[in-house]
């Protein structure tokens, strides 16, 4: 039976998740850095199954907060004593079925898991491809393979931040690889000796027909799994290349052509969400011949003007440029892209690969459920490394597992039916109100404030205590949303207009 969080990031907000973390190392008993790794990407489960039988925090003197990074700023006993005390006994232990839920595939060549580096800084020579590959990635779109010179500036990247410095938003002005094509080709062939069942997906830019046919025949030769086209860049400084193909059909169509052309491996078309639509690129990919869709590429964006100097972020000598917008931000725009494209009955059969502000396995698994069958990252692993891939493959492992789905195939494509694409299938002739919890509710007024200056007045505020008038309340919800400690919910069952 799935069950509910009752641990969150906001209760160890000032966690570094550091590497080789003091605090396990101050620890005789336990690792406390892998338990609050575990609840930081929503694992709390699996943190409480993983620890010792006997709690040892009970008796001891919490060496590992003082050896924090920072001081009194974390509290780790407390945590774990949580873990034990609230999260322990309603945990389930999943029973591993023969084969692995995890397992699927991209167009028919089989994955070990959904998880794959997108093509960028993350997966961009031989010895990162590989520290991600023992790491447990199933496999990597490499950073994108050109025949033309790159030169990058410095700086390149710029990000807002939340309040513990977590990156909620990521831009980037950075373009493709390097490296020659020759360096490259070298790459893959070392990958594929060693690594013979990872997956690698080459990502190419060509200038012309020519050069995508000769592209992905070169990778095909030096063992790739399949091609993945980059008609999606935003950052190249040439008209007609990156994301300038992905706004015009018939180049997405042609150019997809020229690359099939030439190989037998799989080709996917890496799309533009710098677009109202993108079915009508993904059906031109498809009368290319293309077998898979990719998406999204990063968002056109300014971010950071400066009230000082007047230059957005990254300026470089002065200057600064439009990039692309990645992160936890973009995730929604990501997902409405993939149900667009899963929702589309002329793009049956192709394989979509979602990617977009994936940093938990919660996140991977909406992408999945809206039709992806293949999950790409970037952000998230330079936020915080290979290392998440543990905490992807846990947790998505444990709910599939409670859920009894033997395969996360079985899933893929399973929230589409609830979604649409107009508001206007929306019943409208009910209410469901919020519900206040008095045990929780620290009596800031927030919900009083929201609902008084963003809402319908439905909240009277006295002596600290919220209370709901139902006859103005409209069941927007805002309460609920802005509410610091969760302490409205919902009630139970809706109310029709008509009798209030």
């Amino acid at each position: 039976m799935l069950t509910s969080a009752v641990i969150r990031r906001k209760d160890m907000i000032s966690c570094a998740l550091c590497d080789n973390a003091p605090c396990s190392a101050a620890c005789p008993y336990l690792d406390p850095a892998a338990a609050l790794r575990n609840i930081w990407f929503d694992n709390e489960d699996i943190a409480a199954l993983s620890l010792p039988r006997e709690n040892p925090c009970i008796s001891c003197n919490a060496e590992c907060e003082r050896a924090c990074v920072k001081p009194g700023m974390v509290e780790i006993k407390t945590l774990i004593s949580c873990l034990y005390d609230e999260v322990r006994d309603r945990a389930e232990i999943p029973i591993p079925i023969e084969g692995g839920r995890l397992t699927t595939d991209i167009c028919g060549t089989e994955l070990e898991n959904p998880f794959l580096l997108s093509s960028s800084v993350v997966g961009s020579n031989y010895d990162m491809c590989e520290r991600a590959f023992n790491a447990g990635w199933s496999g990597v779109s490499y950073k994108t393979i050109c025949s033309f010179d790159i030169h990058e500036s410095s700086p390149r990247f710029s990000a807002i931040k939340g309040d513990n410095g977590s990156i909620a938003g990521f831009k980037n002005i950075e373009q493709l690889s390097d490296h020659s094509v020759e360096e490259n080709m070298e790459i893959f062939r070392r990958l594929r000796e060693k690594f013979p069942s990872k997956f690698i997906l080459a990502s190419i830019m060509g200038q012309d027909e020519d050069e995508w046919a000769e592209l992905s025949r070169l990778c095909e030769e030096n063992g790739a799994s399949a091609i993945e086209l980059n008609f999606s860049c935003p950052n190249m400084q040439d008209e007609g290349l990156g994301s300038d193909i992905g706004q015009i059909p018939e180049l997405v169509e042609k150019f997809t052509r020229a690359a099939k052309s030439g190989v037998s491996i799989p080709v996917l078309a890496k799309l533009t969400p710098n677009v109202t639509e993108m079915s009508p690129a993904a059906e031109a990919a498809m009368r290319g011949g293309a077998d898979g869709i990719s998406a999204i590429n990063t968002i056109k964006s300014v971010l950071g003007v400066s009230p000082f100097t007047y230059v957005s972020s990254p300026g470089v000598h002065g200057l600064s440029a439009v990039g692309g917008y990645s992160g936890k931000a973009v995730k929604p725009i990501a997902l409405r892209f993939i149900a667009e494209l899963g929702h589309n009955e002329k793009l049956k059969g192709l394989h979509l690969s979602g990617m977009g502000g994936v940093e938990t396995w919660k996140d991977a698994l909406e992408f999945i459920l809206l039709g992806a069958g293949s999950i790409q990252v970037t952000t998230a692993v330079m936020q915080y490394g290979y290392r998440i891939i543990d905490d992807l493959k846990a947790g998505l492992d444990y709910y599939l597992a409670q859920s009894n789905i033997s395969n996360v195939r079985d899933i893929i494509g399973k929230g589409l039916e609830s979604l649409s694409d107009s508001t206007d299938v929306l019943e409208r002739d009910t209410v469901l109100f919020p519900k206040f919890r008095p045990e929780k509710c620290i009596g800031c007024g927030r919900c009083y404030i929201s609902c008084m200056d963003g809402g319908h007045q439905a909240i009277s505020f006295e002596h600290r205590i919220p209370k709901l008038n139902g006859s103005k309340c409209v069941g927007c919800h805002l309460c609920r949303i802005v509410c610091p400690e969760g302490a409205i919910s919902v009630t139970s069952k809706r109310v029709r207009k008509s009798s209030l």
